[in-house]
């Protein structure tokens, strides 16, 4: 059984290449999440999640990343937030100069989730 809680610094988040496991580090099971820094020229990998019926959104912490959605490109500078239901195809870039920071949390579209009538 895990702990109650967590607190992790991003700094001793494990790391495998430009990703940030955080949903590891965190000992997260409900949903997922992740960060990456893109270096200027890199990429995700273009993908959907239709086979695991994941919505994901991506944040973008730092820099400005290009999100592309079924091959449409949309500029994402820090501050934005992206959701994209599983079926479209996406990826996104850096076409900067600078890293660009981004998390990206997901869940399965079946999970449950019931929000609070305020929110």
């Amino acid at each position: 059984m895990s702990e109650p809680f967590t607190i992790r610094h991003e700094k001793d988040f494990e790391k495998n290449g430009k990703w940030s496991l955080v949903r590891r580090s965190l000992d997260l099971n409900a949903f997922g999440m992740n960060m990456a820094t893109l270096q200027p020229g890199e990429t995700i990998v273009e993908h959907d999640e239709t086979e695991r019926n994941q919505e994901e959104v991506f944040i973008i912490l730092n820099g400005t990343a290009t999100m592309i959605i079924n091959g449409e490109e949309h500029e994402a500078p820090e501050g934005t937030y992206i959701r994209v239901s599983p079926e479209p195809k996406r990826n996104l870039a850096n076409n900067g100069t600078t890293p660009v920071k981004i998390l990206i949390v997901s869940a399965p579209c079946s999970s449950g989730y019931v929000p609070m009538e305020w929110a």
